[in-house]
């Protein structure tokens, strides 16, 4: 690692009204999760920092949300500069702090991130929507301060969907990192302060959850509250944003299947859910992780898998000949590998992968991509979200069988259906609950909603529809039609 991004590893401060602020509790020490070494350190606060950062926000919104819609937009492409070149730093520090290959880091985390922030700059036009009914104009004004709490999978990329949308409908924002990797977010609060943005309008505070994120969460002052990440997590956010009755967007765990129908093309469906399960070293949210196939084709799915997973080459992040990376840290490692002992437990068949350790690596905490194949969808391992390269293979009877498999966990955040062709296709995945389904393996779209049904949230990320979460509607009724329409037309220029 040069010079200059071990000093953007080390750092001391938050950001708040626009201004860099000591911490005021014990930093937080880095872990590489390849070197098991610290590396850096981050500032952590207490519930004074955390007041601080949320009367700034107050003091801003005002002025903030009175902004033209389109003068947003503006900062929103001013910031999109400052960061853009920033990007290769971006890739290098989350693959040091979360262990990502640096290849995949810049696409899926860099240029995801900046992607997300270019498409959301020209938004305005849906963020300053009104619509016109009878004698009723209906506008739509800022929730207010919101209250931002990202993951650690892909911190840039997150904390760019829940900042933009909430800057651009008019909040401000009091962002927390996760506490493992907080190291990007530092280039979003360099690159706001670098172009002047607003001061109060964008904070990033730094801590832990159990004291920034409770105090956010149940914070008097923030009007909303937008969390990724596990559901027991997420109930406690709504539990702390219930006692103000704050608005809550929550995007959760998933446990996603993909069905392929009898006359699809297997070797595809198995491709594609092979690397949706295992990229990230399977740390995504809204990874496949359940194929279901006919009963007749389970082992010849399972046996096609384990010829996917056993191309992956782990090793260094930072060596390009890397295309899986270790677990983030070790605790979660342990988690991962209990649940494949669980599977083994249990009696599924493991075809490849397995609870070893990796032999050819000198340090980090991996784990083997891994394929199971079942005939009963009740084991953990067909229940519960893993979070690591783990995919179980179902045999399913017939069709109705299959969807009762799929949407038959408490997740409910992606699916995938692979047909004959898209119509056959799409009358499987109209019937699956869930917030987003790839038809015949559909390609990922940045800007088309993404969420979840059951326990796997509340509301949408990504695209116009994250805008709609921080947004209040209003009705102003008018004594006529016409006068309605009179300022209709006069918010129309």
């Amino acid at each position: 690692m040069n010079n200059d991004l071990t000093k953007l590893c080390e750092r001391d401060h938050h950001f708040i009204g626009g201004q860099w602020i000591e911490g005021t509790a014990d930093p937080i020490t880095l872990i590489d999760p390849y070197t098991q070494q610290a590396f850096g350190r981050a500032p952590s606060a207490d519930n004074a920092i955390v007041d601080m950062a949320v009367n700034a926000a107050q003091q801003a919104q005002p002025s903030w949300s009175a902004l033209p819609a389109t003068e947003r937009a503006a900062w929103l492409g001013r910031w999109l500069e400052a960061l853009k070149p920033q990007a290769e730093n971006i890739a290098h520090l989350i693959s040091r702090e979360m262990g990502a290959p640096v290849g995949g880091a810049r696409m899926a985390q860099a240029a995801g991130g900046l992607m997300a922030l270019q498409g959301f700059s020209q938004m305005a036009d849906h963020s300053k929507r009104v619509e016109l009914i009878a004698n009723s104009v209906v506008v739509r004004e800022a929730v207010g301060v919101a209250g931002l709490i990202t993951a650690w999978n892909y911190p840039f990329f997150l904390a760019i969907g829940k900042a933009a949308p909430a800057l651009l409908s008019g909040c401000t924002v009091v962002l927390k990192p996760s506490d493992f990797t907080p190291l990007s977010l530092f280039l979003m609060a360099d690159a706001a302060h670098s172009i002047g943005m607003p001061a109060g309008v964008f904070n990033v505070v730094h801590g832990t959850g159990p004291v920034v994120g409770e105090a956010i969460s149940g914070h008097s002052a923030i009007d909303m509250v937008s969390y990724t990440g596990s559901i027991p997590i997420g109930r406690r956010v709504m539990e702390r944003a219930a006692s103000t009755i704050k608005r809550v967007a929550l995007e959760l765990g998933g446990k996603s299947a993909a069905i392929v129908m009898p006359g699809a093309d297997l070797a595809k469906a198995v491709e594609k859910t092979a690397a949706d399960c295992f990229n990230n070293a399977g740390q995504t949210c809204i990874a496949i992780t359940r194929l279901l196939v006919p009963e007749a084709q389970m082992q010849k799915a399972a046996e096609m898998a384990a010829v996917h997973a056993a191309a992956y080459r782990l090793g260094d992040p930072r060596d390009p000949s890397t295309t899986m990376g270790p677990i983030a840290t070790q605790r979660h490692q342990q988690q991962v590998l209990a649940y494949i002992r669980s599977g083994i437990e249990q009696g599924a068949q493991l075809v490849c992968g397995g609870a070893e350790p990796v032999s050819n690596v000198q340090s980090g905490w991996f784990v083997r991509p891994t394929v199971f194949t079942t005939s009963d969808p009740q084991l953990r391992i067909a229940q519960e979200e893993i979070f690591g390269p783990v995919l179980t293979v179902i045999g399913y009877k017939d069709l109705d069988h299959a969807v009762e498999i799929a949407n038959g966990t408490v997740h409910g955040l992606n699916g995938g259906v692979y047909g004959p062709n898209d119509t056959e296709a799409i009358s499987i995945a109209s019937r699956m609950r869930c917030g987003k389904v790839d038809i015949n393996g559909g390609v990922f779209n940045i800007n088309a909603p993404a969420g979840g049904y059951k326990q796997s949230g509340i509301g949408r990320e990504r695209g116009p529809h994250a805008i709609d979460e921080y947004q209040e509607i209003k009705s102003m009724q008018f004594i006529s039609e016409d006068a309605a329409r009179n300022y209709f037309d006069l918010l129309q220029n």
